[in-house]
């Protein structure tokens, strides 16, 4: 085992955009399983290849669960993330999942995500009009992908539009992260807390999502929050799941609308090959999906030591699935790095695997592909107005998803 002094570390700054760092594609020729230091200055294992990404979303000897919570490994340092660490007991917190998962799935099936359809398309059609509106040249981070994402997920979930602005507004600063470098936002202590040592006013931001949910129990509606209603849970409870929904849906939603324009407006055979066959246009989603690159951000703990790829995982150990190099390991991927419209079949692990598969997929697979159809629909011609290089990751980071801007015109 590399000695803990020689660890490589997994850099804090952004990613080059569409492109996985040398460090990353280095370990994943050097094993598939790789003893790292964290951004936040934590010792872990990422996994490098597909095969290993496999089996460990199928070994139930690794969880989100850790013994001491508290000072368990961290990638970085955020105070959504550091609410999916418990102590539960292994066995406790696989039963909460499986529930957790019944609960979503009714809610996001893929019929009544379909039921949607005519709504989200009206939303991308409403931007774009506010698009021409404006003229040329559009940032379609600011004009297009955000909007797009927060209005279709909101309507879907059932947040009421006029909560919309002050609940995203509360989300954005549970966002903010901390590298473990000593530096915070103005009025922040270390660790993510406020001076009045509420974690970035997380109480106050679950508490406001409870109360949503507390009102729309007199009027029910056709959406999840109505639906979680349903199911009987408190509004305590109904604020923790709205806001997880948000908060893992809209930077992954806008980050692959941003990217996956890109990626088809770069590409236009490609382009045009899924614009004239919406089966084609189907597997570009998922194409996009396994092309864009992102972080393993999610933390999951060994709670029994595991023995894969020739190395022992100990209880306790941080462990990263790293999706994005499982998605562009050249053992299951032929000639990973080109954009392939026509890829088939395309086990990309995006949206995880088994019982860790995300029951909100199909309401993904919808948006990306009314988006990507209504854009190239109405702008044709639409392309970068900047050279790709002058493109930079979001500076809110990891997890706040896309690009700072996306400069186009038509």
């Amino acid at each position: 085992m590399t000695d803990a002094a020689e660890l490589p570390t997994l850099e804090a700054e952004q990613p080059a955009i569409l492109t996985l760092s040398q460090l990353r594609l280095d370990l994943q020729a050097k094993a598939p399983v790789c003893r790292i230091r964290t951004p936040a200055g934590d010792e872990g294992w990422i996994i490098t290849r597909h095969a290993e990404v496999k089996a460990l979303l199928q070994d139930d000897r690794l969880a989100r669960t850790h013994a001491d919570p508290e000072n368990a490994p961290r990638y970085i340092r955020n105070p959504m993330l550091d609410m999916l660490i418990t102590d539960a007991d292994p066995q406790e917190e696989r039963e909460s999942h499986e529930a957790k998962r019944v609960l979503y799935t009714q809610s996001f099936a893929a019929r009544k995500v379909l039921d949607h359809r005519s709504r989200v398309d009206a939303i991308a059609e409403q931007r774009i009009d506010a698009i021409l509106d404006k003229g040329r040249p559009a940032d379609l981070h600011a004009d297009f992908s955000m909007p797009y994402s927060q209005q279709a997920l909101c309507d879907m979930i059932g947040i009421p539009p006029e909560d919309r602005e002050e609940l995203l507004a509360r989300m954005d600063g549970a966002r903010e992260v901390d590298r473990g470098d000593g530096g915070a936002p103005d009025g922040q202590e270390r660790g993510g807390q406020d001076a009045s040592g509420d974690d970035h006013g997380m109480a106050a931001l679950f508490g406001y999502a409870a109360r949503i949910g507390a009102r729309k129990r007199g009027e029910p509606t056709d959406d999840v929050i109505s639906r979680f209603i349903e199911s009987g849970l408190s509004d305590d409870e109904i604020g923790l799941h709205t806001v997880t929904l948000l908060f893992t849906g809209l930077a992954g939603v806008a980050s692959h609308i941003d990217f996956g324009t890109l990626l088809l407006a770069t590409n236009p055979k490609q382009r045009a090959a899924a614009m004239d066959d919406p089966e084609i246009m189907a597997r570009a989603v998922d194409e996009v999906l396994r092309a864009t690159v992102g972080s393993p951000v999610l933390p999951r703990y060994a709670h029994e030591d595991i023995e894969i790829g020739g190395e022992t995982i100990r209880t306790g150990d941080l462990v990263l699935l790293d999706f994005s190099l499982a998605n562009f390991d050249p053992r299951v991927f032929d000639r990973p790095g080109e954009f392939d419209v026509g890829r088939t079949p395309n086990p990309h692990f995006t949206f995880g695997h088994g019982m860790r598969h995300c029951t909100g997929a199909p309401l993904v697979r919808i948006l990306l592909q009314s988006a990507y159809t209504k854009l190239f629909d109405r702008l044709p011609g639409l392309r970068l107005a900047v050279p790709q290089e002058e493109l930079r990751p979001h500076p809110g980071g990891r997890l706040a998803g896309g690009l700072a801007e996306l400069p186009m015109t038509w």
